[in-house]
C-alpha cells in the first residue's frame, strides 16, 4: 500500500514513515496550534511529487487560505485546487434568515452532496477536510455526526484517497467520535508559560498497526511551515567509536584527572559563580581544537560577544576556532527554546558538525527551559546517552547555590556524569583562592588531592597539592602543615 510523505519536516519520523494511503487520519487541537500549515504542508507535498491535491475548507475562505500560505511563502500550484464550501444561498435569504426554521437535515445534506462533486471533478489523490467542526454542527446529535464521518470515510476509501479531517475541538472537546473511525489521530497542542513565548507540543494517540514513536513531541510554526523534533531515544543512536583516554594541554591538570577525559563521557563541572567553570570549559575545547576535533558550544548564561572578548583576555581565541570551522558556538534563549529543539541542534552539531566535544554552559539556563525537575533529569539522560553513544566528550557547567561552605545545587545530575570536577573558594593566608578536585571518575583512577589553580592572562594554571591544609571544600580550612610554598600567590601569573 506504502505511505505518503507529509511534507512537515519531523513528523515521518514520529509516524515510522509517514500516512498509510488511503485512509483517513485525525488532526486535532485548540485554534493556532497548527492544523491548516500541517494540512497545506502535506498537500504541497503530494503537488510536488506529481499528485493532484484538494482542500476543502468550510470554515476559513479560499482568500483566508491563500493569505496564509503566502506569510509562509508558499504559492498554490494548479495542481493544489481549494474548494470553498459555503452556506448554499438558499440558505441565505430573507426568509430564511428571518425563521431560522431551515432544516439541518437539508443543509448536512447538500454539503455532503457538494464534498462528493467536488471530489468527482478532481479525483485527488490527497485530501484535507477543514474542519469537522462544521460538521458536527449541521449534524447536531452525536449518532448523525458520526454516521457522516463514516460515510465520507467509506466514500474516500473506495475512491483510493487519503484524507486529512481537521478538528478544532470548538465543539465539544470531550467527543471522541472520529478516534475510532479514523486510522490514526494526532493531538496539538499549545502551552503559555508564565513567561517567553509559547511552547506547542504534539503526540500521536493512536495509528492502527504502525510502531508509532509515542510521548510528546516538541514543534515550532516557522515561516516556512511547521518543524518538529522527535523526542530523543538514545538507543537508536549507536555507533563505533575507539574508546580512548585524551590527555589535555596541561601536565597538572592531566595528573590531576588521572591521565585525561575519556571518549564517550561526559564531564561534570560543578562550583558557585565566579570559580571558572566556563573558562575551564572552553580551555578544554581549545585543546579539542588544537587536536584537529570539532567542537561545539552551547551558551545559556552569557551574552556572546561578552564571552568572545572575555575569552580572548584569558589565551583563547574562540572567533579565530570559529573562523576555520573547527567549532559552531550556539547563543541559547531559554525563554524561547523548547528542549526538544535544544535536542535538534545537539545532534545536528554532531552529526553534521562532527563535534566530537560538547560543551553546554549552563545546565542552570537550561533549567530555567525545563521548570518541571523529573522532566528535566530525563531530558538530560537521554541527551548525555545519546552523546557517549555518538563517541562524544561532553561537559556540563552547574552553578550552585551560595560562595563558601555548604552548597547546593538547581538540580542533582552528578549521577548521569562520568567525571564530576569539583570547584570551590577558600580563604588562606588572608586571601580568597579557588581549589579544584576530582571527586568522580567512573573510568579509572584520578588524583584525590586537591589543587589550587589561578586564572591569569595565560588562562588557567594548577599549583602543588594543597597537603598543608584542611577543610578546604568548607571553605575556611585550617593549616595542619607549611605549605605556603604550594599556593599560587596573587602577585604571580
Amino acid at each position: 500500500m506504502g505511505n505518503y510523505a507529509t511534507g512537515v519536516a519531523g513528523l515521518d519520523e514520529v509516524l515510522s514513515g509517514g500516512l498509510a494511503k488511503g485512509r483517513l487520519f485525525l488532526i486535532e487541537g485548540s485554534p493556532g496550534t497548527g492544523k491548516t500549515t500541517i494540512a497545506t504542508q502535506f498537500l504541497l507535498s503530494g503537488v510536488e511529487a506529481g499528485e493532484t491535491t484538494l482542500y476543502i475548507t468550510l470554515s476559513e475562505t479560499e482568500e483566508e487560505l491563500r493569505d496564509g500560505a503566502t506569510s509562509h511563502g508558499w504559492t498554490f500550484p494548479a495542481a493544489f485546487e481549494v474548494f470553498e464550501l459555503v452556506p448554499p444561498e438558499s440558505l441565505l435569504n430573507d426568509e430564511q434568515q428571518q425563521s431560522l426554521l431551515y432544516s439541518s437535515d437539508l443543509e448536512l445534506g447538500e454539503t455532503t452532496k457538494r464534498i462528493f462533486e467536488a471530489f468527482e471533478r478532481i479525483r485527488p489523490s490527497r485530501v484535507v477536510l477543514d474542519s469537522l467542526s462544521e460538521i458536527r454542527l449541521l449534524a447536531q446529535s452525536s449518532l448523525r455526526y458520526r454516521r457522516q464521518v463514516l460515510a465520507l470515510k467509506h466514500y474516500f476509501s473506495r475512491n483510493d484517497a487519503t484524507v486529512l479531517m481537521l478538528d478544532d475541538l470548538t465543539a465539544d472537546a470531550m467527543d471522541k467520535t472520529v478516534h475510532s473511525v479514523a486510522h490514526a489521530v494526532i493531538r496539538l497542542e499549545e502551552l503559555s508559560p508564565n513567561y517567553g513565548a509559547e511552547r506547542r507540543r504534539m503526540r500521536v494517540i493512536k495509528y492502527r498497526g504502525r510502531r508509532y514513536r509515542g510521548g510528546y513531541h516538541d514543534f515550532v510554526i516557522d515561516t516556512g511551515g511547521v518543524r518538529v523534533f522527535p523526542r530523543l531515544v538514545s538507543a537508536e543512536h549507536r555507533s563505533d567509536f575507539k574508546r580512548e583516554t585524551v590527555a589535555v594541554e596541561d601536565a597538572r591538570l592531566n595528573d590531576l584527572l588521572g591521565g585525561g577525559f575519556d571518549r564517550g563521557a561526559s564531564n561534570l563541572i560543578l562550583g558557585p559563580a565566579g570559580t571558572g567553570k566556563s573558562l575551564l570549559a572552553l580551555s578544554f575545547v581549545q585543546s579539542a581544537v588544537a587536536r584537529g576535533e570539532n567542537a561545539a558550544l552551547f551558551v545559556f548564561d552569557e551574552e556572546l560577544g561578552l564571552l568572545f572578548e572575555r575569552a580572548k583576555g584569558l589565551g583563547v581565541d574562540l572567533q579565530a576556532m570559529v573562523d576555520s570551522d573547527k567549532l559552531v558556538v550556539e547563543q541559547i534563549d531559554a525563554a524561547e527554546l523548547t528542549p526538544g529543539e535544544f535536542s535538534e541542534r545537539v545532534r545536528n552539531c554532531v552529526e553534521t558538525h562532527g563535534a566530537r566535544t560538547v560543551v553546554i554552559d549552563s545546565l542552570n539556563g537550561f533549567q530555567a527551559a525545563m521548570p518541571e525537575e523529573q522532566a528535566l533529569i530525563l531530558h538530560m539522560h537521554e541527551l548525555l546517552q545519546y552523546l557517549n553513544r555518538q563517541g562524544a566528550t561532553t561537559f556540563l557547567t552547574v552553578a550552585q547555590h551560595g560562595l563558601v561552605g555548604d552548597m547546593k545545587s538547581p538540580v542533582d545530575v552528578t549521577y548521569l556524569a562520568d567525571t564530576v570536577i569539583l570547584l570551590r573558594y577558600f580563604e588562606a593566608l588572608g586571601r580568597v583562592r579557588r581549589a579544584i578536585s576530582i571527586v568522580k571518575k567512573r573510568t579509572g583512577s584520578h588524583e584525590d588531592s586537591i589543587r589550587e589553580f589561578k586564572i591569569g592572562r595565560r588562562g588557567i594554571t594548577l599549583g602543588e597539592p594543597l597537603t598543608g591544609f584542611q577543610g578546604i571544600l568548607r571553605g575556611v580550612p585550617s593549616l595542619v602543615g607549611q605549605d605556603e610554598a604550594g599556593l599560587l600567590y596573587a602577585d604571580r601569573d
